[in-house]
């Protein structure tokens, strides 16, 4: 068994500490404030997330940066995808060469455009990296319920290691070699959440729901193509089956938020009712960054955006979808190939 350090006290952070402790594995948490980390260790649960889970003994926790990097070459990063940047390269005189990092957060960085693995890349150089994606509520994972994920790296040892130490009987990793995709995939379903919940707000109807995550599927293939995915990487578990999880249940705070938005609250409003980051909200302003420059036609995305910070509603953007001209569903190249006349 290992020892492993995660980064991040939050929901996912606590969750994956539970996993991995009840699989043999030491695990040491690290949490930014001092009395939270103070708190798990006298009260073996976390007393800001996940309250009801008990932690097993073997999960500690810590505010020191340098123990917690230290403690082990696993690293776990379940950090804001916005604070990353800021925060990694404190790590890195800490790192030796043999140390692997698995990203499980989700987005893209507002300032930038830039995927997580390019952060990593930018901040931990050299780094072994991986990223672990898919369907999966923090609590139903603490709670050991069936669930299954995608870990992904661009070295393949990497991602057996991955899926070798975090495998367990009700949590299945598979393993794939497209950071790309498997990135894309976690980061863009949280902006159609935010869709989905307006929809569901706005009293649409689940037609219109289930016709929104399909072309939100589309859209999300879109960018991933433009940005070097593989398509079957988004039909899988980091694509549609986040992406169906996300847009369908009112655990996700994304959801949520498009549920607050949807009854006519500002942004603002919005987040302070959710309560917790929803990540899409900050992830759209990149992907509609990376639409332009791309080029990608991505209209649900670019609504959302709209919506957030250029003071459209949502009516105006859900009329806006419909109102859009008739088409065919996909090219007849992208079905058949280039040659079908």
């Amino acid at each position: 068994m290992a020892e492993i350090t995660i980064f991040g006290g939050g929901s996912w952070g606590t969750a994956l500490a539970v996993s991995a402790a009840k699989s043999g594995h030491s695990v040491l948490l690290w949490c930014r404030r001092a009395e939270q980390a103070r708190a798990i260790n006298a009260a073996s649960r976390n007393p800001d997330y996940l309250q009801s889970i008990a932690l097993p003994e073997t999960v500690t926790s810590t505010a020191d940066p340098e123990e917690a990097a230290l403690f082990s070459s696993h690293w776990i990063l379940a950090l804001p995808t916005q604070s990353l940047r800021a925060f990694l390269p404190a790590l890195d005189r800490f790192r030796i060469p043999e140390t692997e990092i698995c990203n499980v957060a989700k987005g893209m960085e507002i300032s930038t455009g830039a995927r997580i693995s390019a952060i990593v890349s930018d901040t931990l150089p050299e780094a072994r990296y991986s990223v672990l994606s898919g369907p999966s509520f923090a609590g139903e994972v603490a709670q050991g319920l069936p669930t299954a994920l995608t870990a992904a790296s661009g070295n393949e040892a990497s991602s057996l290691l991955w899926q070798s130490m975090l495998n367990t009987q009700r949590l299945r990793i598979y393993t794939s070699s497209d950071v790309v995709g498997t990135e894309t995939g976690g980061a863009v379903k949280n902006i159609m959440a935010i869709a989905s919940g307006m929809t569901s707000a706005l009293g649409l109807g689940e037609n219109a729901r289930a016709a929104l995550v399909s072309r939100g599927l589309a859209e999300i293939m879109r960018l991933g193509e433009a940005l070097g995915a593989h398509p079957l990487t988004l039909a899988g578990l980091a694509g549609m089956g986040d992406l169906v999880l996300t847009c369908y249940s009112a655990q996700s705070r994304n959801f949520r938020l498009g549920l607050a938005l949807g009854r006519g609250l500002s942004l603002e409003e919005a987040q302070r009712e959710v309560g917790q980051v929803a990540e899409g909200a900050f992830t759209v302003r990149a992907v509609a960054e990376s639409a332009h420059r791309l080029s990608v036609e991505l209209p649900v995305s670019q609504g959302v955006y709209r919506l957030l910070y250029e003071g459209s509603s949502p009516q105006d953007e859900m009329e806006r979808l419909i109102a859009r001209d008739p088409k065919a569903e996909y090219p007849p190249s992208l079905l058949w190939g280039s040659e079908h006349r």
